[in-house]
């Protein structure tokens, strides 16, 4: 039986009557992913054929599968769909209705098309008539499992994608994130072709429309930093950005909840504590039905899914008009980078190249000290095309519309993790402020001599001494040390990107010859 467009209501009944998720406290939905508790990234696979063969970027991102695979895949998962109970949803993604496709969402799980509707839009009455905006379906079934033999998959679990029959089916896999990110990539795909930029970035407008963007990996502060009560929020994950300005993808936010202070991120919390919010795998009191925010027990990426419009002051439209800043955020725990320096178009392009963090020690198994990660448009596993087509699509749009880049770090200051501490999240939201409000811009700078990047001498609300952050390290000597250590992985990781740039993006980089001479 396939239950069409239910509401969010009737889906909450179902997945408890169905015993897939438990009420908290506060009517929160608490769901548990089991064996995956994050994306499969070693299990995505897009179907290569005589259309995809030279526009996919092809590797380890973007697996390739025949057609015959894919058919064999999806007829695994509607197996199960098939065999019992299965909901149905008509949506849509892309807030500019001009560039908006309708989307349908069958779900094995009511918790699954309940994630759906909170993360999607609501269908649209008409769409463009464009080629690449037709329909896109979505069959994701859990129970479903690939053979690795018949199916020439790496493991039982798959998240397909065929951009010719405009299909996506994902098996062997409760992870909600595996709906909303396959359908990214399906957008990283189609919009780029029609001169789009797509951005794996949060974005907020003021009441005269003008945007700010927000680059950054997982726990950088784009949702936290993004989600400011004095402006309003666009969205906190996927946007595009035309001639028309910035839209957002989606019609909810999925917010990583782990560490959440109703201090430093109220309007993230109080959507946590709200009816209907989705919380997947944060661990709650049997007895109280009270959430541990805190606790990492299942995984240190629990994650919140709630509609948009659960913030406040979020923009009813999902739109903002042409940026006036561009923020890439990193958290850098070598605590080598400043908290905050402005970039050239050029060295735009080579840091959203680059895609920069660093995970901490005792993050991962293994994980000793620091260790950076380098992910393409901070958001390498959801890029289709090769990433200097998205790198090439933001500088035309930064030199056309004269918008103001800038690094921010949001790691580590006084040291490195183990040494020093994390940037006071006030810090940041202060340094924010100024560059969306066009302050940061008017300061004097100075150019550091490793990174080239410019750097405030001064700040209106920053401690000038913490501006550099070699002053705020008491032993220099390791500092020179880390920052050319740092100044080192972004050229190695870059090196791979040297071919396809021009020589300026090139030498936007470090220099670490002006150290060591």
């Amino acid at each position: 039986m396939i239950h069409k467009n239910l509401t969010a209501t009737q889906l909450i009944e179902k997945s408890l009557r169905h015993h897939e998720t438990h009420l908290s406290a506060d009517g929160a939905l608490v769901a548990i992913s089991g064996k995956f508790t994050g994306r499969a990234a070693k299990d995505k696979y897009v179907v290569r054929s005589d259309s995809t063969e030279n526009l996919v970027d092809w590797g380890k991102v973007n697996q390739p599968i025949s057609e015959k695979q894919f058919q064999q895949l999806k007829g695994k998962v509607l197996a199960v769909l098939d065999s019992d109970e299965s909901f149905y949803l008509d949506l849509s993604v892309g807030a500019d209705p001009r560039y908006a496709m309708p989307l349908s969402v069958r779900t094995e799980h009511a918790y699954q098309a309940l994630f759906a509707w909170t993360m999607f839009r609501d269908p649209l009455p008409s769409y463009s008539d464009h080629a690449l905006l037709q329909p896109f379906s979505i069959y994701a079934a859990p129970s479903a499992h690939a053979d690795a033999d018949e199916d020439g998959t790496n493991s039982e679990t798959f998240i397909a994608i065929n951009f010719d029959s405009r299909e996506i089916v994902i098996g062997g896999t409760k992870y909600c994130g595996e709906i909303k990110k396959s359908v990214f990539t399906v957008m990283n795909y189609y919009l780029p072709q029609m001169g789009i930029m797509t951005m794996h970035a949060s974005a907020n407008t003021d009441d005269s429309a003008s945007s700010a963007v927000f680059f950054g990996l997982s726990g950088t502060g784009k949702t936290t930093l993004s989600a400011d009560a004095s402006r309003h929020l666009i969205g906190d994950d996927e946007h595009g950005w035309s001639d028309n300005g910035v839209f957002n993808f989606e019609g909810g936010c999925y917010a990583k909840a782990i560490k959440l202070s109703p201090k430093a991120e109220p309007e993230i919390w109080d959507a946590c504590h709200t009816f209907g919010t989705l919380l997947e795998n944060v661990v709650m009191d049997e007895n109280s039905r009270t959430i541990d925010f805190d606790s990492d027990r299942i995984t240190e990426n629990t994650r919140a899914a709630y509609k948009i419009s659960c913030i406040p002051n979020h923009h009813p439209a999902g739109t903002g008009g042409q940026p006036n800043a561009i923020v890439m955020l990193a958290c850098d725990a070598f605590g080598v980078l400043p908290p905050v320096a402005k970039l050239t178009p050029e060295q735009a392009m080579f840091y959203f190249l680059s895609g920069y963090t660093a995970k901490v020690a005792g993050t991962e198994a293994g994980v000793t000290e620091p260790q950076s990660t380098f992910s393409a448009c901070f958001g390498a596993p959801f890029m289709a095309l090769h990433p200097t087509r998205y790198a090439e699509l933001l500088a035309e749009r930064i030199k056309k519309y004269n918008v103001d880049c800038y690094l921010v770090n949001t790691g580590w200051w006084q040291g490195p993790y183990g040494v020093g501490e994390r940037m006071p999240i006030a810090v940041s939201r202060s340094i924010v402020n100024a560059a969306v409000s066009g302050a940061l811009a008017q300061v004097e700078f100075e150019t550091d001599p490793v990174f080239g990047f410019q750097i405030p001498k001064s700040l209106a609300g920053v401690d000038s001494s913490i501006l550099k952050m070699r002053n705020t390290w008491k032993d220099k000597a390791a500092y020179d040390a880390q920052e050319l250590k740092l100044a080192g992985m972004f050229l190695e990781n870059f090196e791979k990107y040297a071919d396809k740039v021009s020589e300026a993006v090139r030498a936007a980089g470090p220099n670490v010859q002006s150290k060591v001479a």
